[in-house]
């Protein structure tokens, strides 16, 4: 087994089929797109092939260590993980084969008017811990 991460993006991937801002949603589209990602977790669960996944809210702020008392905060220059990601989910499955497959059919979750968004989701294979190669 092999553990994939799948980012869904706000922007910087490449536009979807149905590019509708999720802000532009009716609240039953919006409903409805997220009864699609819970349905699909539940199927992944029951094969196994389910981790974790998460929605993430839009706020969010760097910091680092900069001596001692000293954690600098900062909202820029650079693109931030807030304006870019809009979640993720990790799966763990036999193949790269079968992570292509779960990717593409998540991208197939309903936008606005109730088709399928046809987004473009970003598949990375996470490191192994003990190893530092992937699993």
């Amino acid at each position: 087994m092999a553990k994939y991460l799948l980012l869904k993006h706000y922007c910087g991937a490449p536009a979807a089929v149905n590019d509708v801002p999720m802000d532009q949603w009716a609240p039953e589209e919006v409903s409805a797109h997220i009864q699609y990602m819970n349905d699909f977790a539940s199927r992944l669960e029951e094969t196994g092939e389910f981790v974790d996944s998460r929605a993430l809210a839009p706020g969010g702020t760097f910091v680092r260590y900069d001596g001692e008392g000293r954690p600098p905060v900062t909202d820029g220059p650079f693109a931030e993980t807030k304006d870019v990601i809009a979640g993720w989910m990790i799966i763990d499955v036999d193949s790269y084969d079968r992570a292509l497959e779960l990717a593409a059919e998540l991208s197939a979750a309903p936008g606005a008017g109730g088709k399928p968004i046809h987004e473009w989701l970003e598949l990375r294979p996470l490191l192994d811990e003990s190893s530092g190669t992937t699993e």
